[in-house]
């Protein structure tokens, strides 16, 4: 069960008082849904939703107010993501009555091969004082791909917007040159990546441009400081004004490869000027009479269909939520996804992954035969499809013609790489930590390779409509998120603002496509609002338990957008994890 506890207040000035008793609705969710008819955007800072519904007033499309979203969140979190980020997107269009799938992400250098980054990785190590290590660093120019989300832009506006994408980014550019205030949690994030850059100065190569840029009066900003980014503002004026070329081929290409060039980084011109990312088809699984909708690898998104279909052959409603033999099944069903993920998730440019397989009925059946609710399974190790081969920020927005967006935007790890180029106002992304550096890996890291992916836009379609745009950030707690989400919908009947606002688990120690073992059965990690005798009962099953205090967890953040067909109504839900808001109209 869950606890009326869900939400209790953190902090030490709260004393010992406690959130207020709600109307109606489950007694610990955070707000009731938004309702709209005519458009929606649903995003994890207020002003982009804001300046989301303004463009679409304004005749845009959903995909035009995705962009200024994006924009603005960038801007806005960069601590999150941001152009030097990648982006993948879903769009259902109603004239087609089609899902269309876009991935933007970024490619390795042209000029570094596996045994130039073998060696680059244990030099950066040493010179920094570090212990030697095969798993990419997170910090300087050697984690630092293509960044695709600009791309993904254009892709996206060409063939769904409908205003010039100069006043897409009207209001980011607005923002960036008079300020914005900063708000709880970005503040918050800032502090804590600030700590984390100056821990690993000895891996990145130049830093002055980064705290010119982020810090003010030499500290990151306070909760309500108002921050400006006239760099920001001036690049997203140049790429208004000069189109995708702008910055793949134009000014700003030949800054940010001059930048790598000076600072001795392997991106050079020709990386972005050949760059494209790519149309890909979604791919569904149906569960329960719901046709859930991921992208495929190099991201992670079948990562959380396989789950959903391993979790079919549970009576999960009989079970009921939150009880420990629900978390059994959904913790299981996790480590045989990821245990497939660490082998096969990649570039398929370059590894020819048993996808088809992957999503099978068949396979998901065989490897179900494995999961035992009265004991956490010891021996989960990755399965073979090819047996049944017959094969992060996030945002959702839904405009007046039944267009619907979900959309996801990250730089990785935190605020990124710690490299800003000269004048250009954004952080590089560290994506490239995810490519592992063993050889036979399907992810092992190659020329003009994309890296793993951990971001991933959802979709569901109900009896061939559009039913839910959503997406859940966090790295790998984002396929564990999107199941939870939708098994709290689907089989516990939440609606779409309860279904986020519950209580989350979290399992880590799976194996990794970088290369990193499994740490056997794992840790189970849950957030306050599970009854206490659930983690106790997950313990004598044989999982590690670990309560996370409120506040210091990495459960994700959660964003949504559900048509309801029959009243042709938008329901929206950003949750309380995060300092976003739905607003629709």
């Amino acid at each position: 069960m869950l606890v009326t506890g869900l939400l209790g207040m953190a902090s030490a000035r709260a004393g010992s008082i406690g959130r207020g008793d709600r109307y109606a609705g489950a007694p610990w969710a955070s707000r009731s849904p938004v309702l709209a008819q005519h458009g929606m955007a649903a995003t994890e800072q207020p002003i982009a939703s804001l300046a989301a519904v303004e463009i679409l007033k304004k005749g845009g499309s959903a995909v035009d107010a995705a962009i200024a979203a994006n924009a603005v969140l960038g801007l806005m979190q960069p601590v999150l993501n941001g152009i030097g980020g990648d982006a993948f997107a879903i769009v259902y269009d109603p004239k087609t009555h089609k899902l269309y799938g876009y991935n933007g992400s970024g490619w390795s250098p042209k000029g570094r091969d596996l045994a130039s980054m073998r060696a680059e990785v244990a030099a950066a190590y040493k010179k920094a004082g570090m212990k030697p290590s095969d798993q990419i660093p997170l910090f300087g120019s050697l984690p630092v791909t293509v960044p695709g989300v600009v791309d993904a832009w254009f892709a996206l506006h060409k063939r769904f917007g409908k205003l010039p994408i100069s006043e897409d980014l009207a209001p980011a550019i607005y923002y960036a040159k008079h300020g914005f205030p900063v708000t709880e949690i970005v503040s918050r994030y800032w502090k804590g990546n600030w700590k984390a850059f100056e821990k690993n100065r000895g891996l990145i190569e130049e830093f002055g441009n980064a705290k010119k840029l982020y810090l003010i009066n030499g500290h990151t900003p306070r909760q309500g400081e108002v921050f400006h980014n006239p760099d920001l503002s001036h690049t997203l004026s140049l790429i208004a004004k000069g189109g995708r070329d702008a910055f793949y081929k134009g000014r700003i290409a030949h800054t940010m490869a001059d930048y790598f060039k000076r600072i001795g980084g392997d991106l050079r011109y020709a990386d972005f000027a050949t760059f494209h990312g790519a149309w890909v088809q979604p791919q569904s699984v149906n569960y329960r009479g719901y046709d859930v909708y991921e992208l495929p690898p190099n991201g992670q998104g079948f990562a959380a269909l396989e789950m959903l279909n391993t979790l079919k052959g549970f009576d999960l409603k009989k079970m009921g939520v939150g009880t420990a033999d629900t978390l059994t099944a959904e913790i299981e069903s996790k480590r045989l996804a990821f245990a497939d993920l660490s082998k096969y998730y990649a570039d398929p440019r370059f590894y020819d992954a048993p996808m088809k397989g992957l999503l099978s009925e068949k396979y998901a059946d065989q490897r179900r035969k494995m999961i035992n609710l009265q004991h956490a399974n010891p021996n989960i190790g990755p399965g073979n499809p090819r047996l049944f081969n017959g094969d992060t920020t996030d945002f959702e927005t839904a405009d007046s013609s039944g267009m619907m967006v979900s959309m996801i935007q990250s730089n990785y790890a935190g605020m990124g790489s710690g490299l800003v180029a000269d004048g250009l106002g954004f952080m590089f992304q560290d994506r490239g930590a995810l490519y592992s550096l063993h050889g036979d890996a399907a992810n092992v890291y190659a020329a003009r390779k994309r890296p793993f992916h951990t971001i991933i836009p959802a979709f569901v379609m109900k009896q061939g409509k559009p039913w839910l745009a959503f997406g859940v950030m966090g790295g790998s707690m984002q396929p564990q998120g999107h199941v939870q989400v939708l098994v709290n919908m689907i089989d516990f009947g939440m609606n779409v603002q309860e279904a986020g606002d519950a209580a989350r688990w979290r399992h880590v120690g799976s194996a990794t496509p970088t290369g990193l073992p499994s740490k056997g059965i794992g840790t189970v990690e849950l957030e306050s609002g599970f009854n206490k005798s659930v983690g106790a009962a997950l313990e004598k099953r044989g999982y590690k338990v670990d309560w996370v205090p409120p506040g210091s967890g990495a459960f994700g953040g959660y964003e949504a957008i559900m048509y309801d067909a029959k009243d042709h109504v938008y329901w929206g839900a950003s949750e309380m994890r995060k300092d976003g808001e739905v607003v629709g109209y």
